[in-house]
């Protein structure tokens, strides 16, 4: 059975969106934050061989970037990891090696977790994320938090996310103020 991991680059106050838009302009704000040791943080968490859920907005922003990223350890893990996506468009998906997730997204996902295979990343796709978390598919959540509030911007969970309990794993920081920390899902809050 697979783990489902959700990993994210955050701000304090919950802020994911890194593309440039009429009413954000903060594209580049954890460039100042990385470092070799926060990269190899990320590179240990992934490990060596995963495979990646995304939204479908996320696989065609980061279909611009990473095929074209060149030769890093962490282009090259995410370039061959299989990409499954959240699409109703999947006659469209070109970068691969991809794979749909089929027209019930929660009951493809749960398949897919039923089978063989590395570990499924899940990186952006605040979308996906809630629904994940609703359907308790979740195994870890990886906050890669920065020191900087925005104040505007997509969020990390939508406002119709699912209230739930996550357990502290580890948490680790990095001597830009970066702090990494890695939670266990631990189910849905009661109503």
């Amino acid at each position: 059975m697979r783990k489902i991991k959700i990993m994210e680059h955050i701000s304090l106050d919950g802020v994911i969106q890194h593309e440039k838009s009429e009413d954000f302009a903060y594209s580049d704000w954890t460039t100042p934050y990385r470092s070799a040791e926060g990269l190899q943080l990320v590179m240990e968490t992934q490990g060596n061989r995963f495979d990646l859920l995304l939204g479908r907005r996320t696989y065609d922003l980061w279909t611009q970037y990473w095929p074209k990223a060149g030769d890093s350890a962490i282009a090259n893990s995410i370039n061959a990891a299989t990409k499954y996506i959240a699409t109703h468009r999947p006659e469209s998906l070109e970068w691969g090696p991809v794979n749909d997730l089929g027209t019930d997204i929660a009951v493809g996902i749960s398949q897919l977790k039923t089978t063989d295979g590395p570990d499924l990343i899940v990186w952006g796709s605040s979308s996906l994320t809630s629904l994940l978390l609703e359907q308790g598919l979740v195994d870890e959540v990886i906050l890669i938090v920065y020191p900087v509030l925005l104040g505007q911007g997509k969020r990390f969970f939508s406002d119709r996310a699912a209230a739930c309990h996550l357990q502290l794993l580890s948490s680790k920081t990095t001597s830009t103020g970066v702090i990494m920390n890695t939670y266990q899902y631990a189910g849905l809050l009661p109503i």
